[in-house]
């Protein structure tokens, strides 16, 4: 018998078998003993880190969540980050796994109570949220403000539209913000709503763009990044790390601003600030000839 009749006839023995067979039952009992399989390359001692993103909702090089949770979750696994992530609100098994949830994600403020009582839970229980570009908008700035130290008000004229915005290091000893460009294109917001704990790491003075006229921003000195330490009634303390431009995807795929970017999520996941920007890979064993 040749080895191609002897996997045919396999074949159709398992086919015939039936799925509520001795043999399968049999098959599933020995296969259930065995470990899953170890993620390929994969430092399964990481920080945890949940993407959440969003549909794409503006034209071309802009808000773009998809190929933000692409892009990063190959970049924050080489990092040595354990990553997950999805277009959809994560779910409490998500949740508990995490030790940052990272949100690129047009206007996330918007939120059932379900899920709002879901991420306030992650919150108290101390879990890290970093915020990138307009995330932190919604119907309740104050609300937002809770969790990640500001939240801006959909529907209001408060941005500047993409402009060359300089930035202005607010703590320029702090490491987070080390090798941060000072000059971006990008987009910039006022009328933010703060939380009296938020730390200021860098500010941007709101340059003259028709927007930022008519909703009367202009020459307003306002946070664009800054860190957010609390502790929520009832819970444990917290970190939040926000950066308010993200607006173009080149601001988000500039090799400087990763690396600050990774060393504040770093922070608010109450890991070392080179966690992720210091992590190199471990070296594969030679094989043998």
């Amino acid at each position: 018998m040749t080895i191609k009749t002897i996997l045919l006839a396999g074949a159709v023995a398992i086919a015939f078998a039936g799925p509520g067979s001795a043999q399968t039952a049999t098959d599933y009992a020995r296969y259930s003993q065995w470990p899953a399989p170890r993620s390929q390359g994969q430092n399964v001692n990481g920080m945890h880190i949940f993407l959440f993103a969003g549909l794409k909702s503006h034209g071309p090089g802009a808000h773009d969540y998809p190929y933000f949770l692409d892009t990063w979750s190959k970049l924050l696994t080489g990092r040595g980050a354990v990553v997950d992530g999805s277009l959809s609100f994560p779910s409490q098994e998500q949740l508990d796994k995490s030790d940052v949830v990272i949100i690129y994600k047009g206007d996330a403020g918007y939120m059932t109570p379900e899920q709002r009582a879901r991420l306030q839970a992650y919150v108290k229980r101390g879990g890290g949220l970093v915020t990138f570009h307009d995330s932190l908008c919604g119907p309740d700035p104050a609300d937002m403000a809770t969790l990640v130290g500001a939240g801006k008000k959909h529907g209001e004229v408060n941005y500047t539209w993409t402009a060359t915005l300089d930035y202005n290091v607010v703590d320029k000893a702090n490491p987070i913000v080390q090798g941060m460009p000072a000059q971006i294109y990008d987009e910039a917001f006022y009328k933010l709503n703060f939380a009296p704990e938020v730390h200021a790491l860098m500010t941007v003075t709101m340059p003259d763009t028709p927007s930022a006229r008519k909703g009367g921003g202009v020459g307003q000195t306002i946070p664009q990044m800054w860190t957010y330490e609390h502790t929520l009634p009832g819970g444990q303390p917290a970190r939040a790390f926000v950066w308010m431009q993200g607006h173009m995807v080149d601001s988000l795929q500039d090799p400087a601003i990763q690396k600050v970017l990774m060393r504040g999520i770093a922070w608010a996941g109450k890991k070392p600030y080179g966690e992720l920007t210091d992590y190199v890979p471990p070296q594969r064993a030679a094989r043998a000839e």
